[in-house]
């Protein structure tokens, strides 16, 4: 009886500790408002640079398309 209870025991402990790690990395994961307004800036930088390439390629195509005519 004594061998199922330290088994018991022991299993409950790490199950224990298992649950501590997971809870304190998952903590750690945790973004802050300062993430969240970086990469909203990052977004919006990245979004302004693809318009901005877009017309500029959209110019390109109407100059060829014009020096056809």
């Amino acid at each position: 009886m004594t061998t199922v209870m330290v088994v018991f025991g022991s299993a409950l402990v790490l199950v224990g500790i298992a649950f501590i790690v997971v809870a304190l990395r998952d903590r750690r994961r945790q973004s802050t408002p300062e993430d969240s307004a970086a990469a909203r800036e990052a977004a919006s930088t990245q979004e302004r640079y693809a318009a901005e390439r877009h017309g500029a390629q959209g110019e390109v195509w109407q100059r060829g398309q014009n020096s056809q005519f």
